[in-house]
């Protein structure tokens, strides 16, 4: 594993501005970076997990979108983004006017790119790399998942632990663009938006995609 992930974050990436949510600026890989042409053989070889630090994926920026247009739904709130990656909607959930944003994830370099992220935005995002689907959900208000449902067996254990924080009366949003294993039961719609995005990434240049909040 790399030791410098500091380093590696910005050397590998560079400060953009997700289109989506243009109100943020994220450290992202994109074909002028060097990580992106970088093959999955090769990151092992280098000791580091697949990059998902270093892209605005399309549900997450659906939720960032969403509560940046709401912030009724985590103002003064304690909100946990979940998989958080680069941070992207932990943070836009801090400028939204949460009192407390804690993002997770179990990939260590995210902990450094949420760390650089919130602080190009000047906002104080916390960090754990607990696996979180082992234990019962935390105590906070409002949980943000996106694009979470893009591998059957997680999607499974991550819909069950959000289905059981729902159930502890902790409000819960999910943003998917269509992913094949998104639940189509216990799910209500709140926004649907057009994002743009890559080819390198999708199969589309523009994805649909929701916001939903999980409901009985």
């Amino acid at each position: 594993m790399i030791a410098d992930r500091r380093g590696f974050i910005l050397e590998h990436a560079r400060p953009q501005r997700p289109p989506h949510v243009p109100e943020l600026v994220l450290l992202l890989a994109d074909e002028i970076t060097p990580i992106w042409r970088l093959t999955e053989d090769e990151l092992e070889r280098q000791g580091v997990p697949p990059p998902f630090w270093a892209f605005a994926w399309a549900g997450g920026q659906a939720v960032a979108r969403y509560l940046l247009d709401h912030p009724e739904e985590v103002a003064g709130k304690r909100v946990l983004d979940f998989a958080t990656g680069s941070g992207l909607v932990a943070i836009a959930a801090a400028r939204a006017g949460a009192a407390d944003v804690l993002g997770s994830d179990i990939d260590l370099f995210c902990e450094t790119a949420v760390a650089l992220n919130a602080e190009a935005n000047g906002v104080t995002v916390r960090f754990t790399s607990e696996d979180l689907l082992a234990s019962d959900p935390p105590d906070v208000d409002l949980i943000c998942a996106g694009d979470v449902s893009y591998e059957g067996p997680m999607a499974g254990r991550v819909h069950a632990w959000l289905r059981a924080a729902h159930a502890r009366g902790i409000r819960v949003l999910v943003g998917d663009p269509g992913r094949s294993y998104l639940p189509r039961e216990g799910l209500t719609l709140l926004a649907e938006y057009q994002v743009p995005t890559t080819r390198e990434l999708e199969d589309a240049e523009v994805k649909r995609c929701g916001v939903w909040a999980v409901m009985d």
